[in-house]
């Protein structure tokens, strides 16, 4: 008996570990894709949120020219990217096109993670967590999409423009820059994917509509916390941008534990009935 479910557990060992390895497999190859084509994605995507005719700032100086705010369009850029570490330029290659990598393959990993998961569900959770995996990825782009064209132009705006003294000019290195822009596309990434975390922590009775309605006080200042390490910089426009959408994540969490609250009730409801009809 103790063999037969030391051979199941070893045959779930074996499972993972092959969905693992596709999953890894998955990354390292958009890994190497991204390798290859360095110089166009160091063109279009890395150094673009550092260009004044960046998407962003674009949109930004029409709104402006429509609101009559002329503060909303950025002018300049002044800055300079080097390299003073030997290593450094490869060592950004290495850096970016693994970031690259794992956006990109990042919905066919939670695939992967999910497909181990499901067979292990009874037909009610896996009804229930239905979308999953569209959820999981959808978040998770949304994230990286508003830290690559909200946060980081504005940050880089902000750090670019920002001066104690005319005598000092801002001459940044590659490494400071893509670990910048890095921090805050993979960090808004993973923060986007809060009310998937709620949503299966109310599953199984952790969280409650109330507890979160009650350290909603404490959940600002975390939250307030929180933006201020992952921006770089110090300014309230940076730290506005990426606590305040935290903030409506929080509150979308909060409405998704009361609806998967009052489904979970429903259910138990529904279940004793059907104990009384039986007996």
């Amino acid at each position: 008996m103790s063999e037969e479910a030391e051979m199941s557990f070893l045959d779930h060992l074996e499972a993972l570990r092959w969905h693992v390895v596709r999953a890894v497999a998955a990354i390292f190859i958009m890994m190497i894709l991204a390798f290859i084509y360095t110089p166009e994605i160091f063109k279009y995507v890395v150094l673009a949120p550092g260009e004044i005719d960046f998407i962003t700032f674009r949109w930004l100086c029409r709104l402006g020219e429509l609101t009559g705010a002329a503060g909303l369009c950025v002018t300049e850029i002044p800055m300079k990217i080097q390299s003073r570490f030997l290593m450094g330029q490869f060592t950004m290659q290495l850096q970016a096109s693994f970031v690259i990598g794992l956006v990109v393959a990042f919905p066919y990993v939670v695939w992967e993670l999910w497909s181990f998961v499901k067979p292990g569900l009874y037909s009610k959770e896996k009804q229930s967590s239905r979308g999953a995996v569209f959820s999981i990825s959808a978040l998770f782009l949304l994230g990286v999409s508003f830290g690559y064209f909200i946060l980081s132009p504005m940050t880089i705006a902000f750090l670019a423009n920002y001066s104690i003294s005319p005598k000092i000019s801002n001459e940044f290195d590659i490494t400071s820059y893509v670990s910048t822009i890095t921090i805050l596309v993979v960090s808004c990434g993973i923060l986007f994917q809060l009310p998937i975390v709620v949503f299966f922590l109310t599953k199984v009775g952790i969280v409650t509509p109330k507890l979160l309605r009650s350290y909603r006080k404490h959940a600002v200042i975390a939250i307030l916390i929180l933006g201020a390490i992952i921006t770089p910089s110090s300014d309230p426009l940076s730290l506005s941008l990426i606590s305040v959408p935290v903030y409506f994540l929080y509150e979308m969490s909060i409405l998704i534990s009361t609806i998967e609250l009052k489904r979970k009730a429903k259910r138990e409801m529904e279940e004793a009935l059907l104990d009384q009809q039986s007996n």
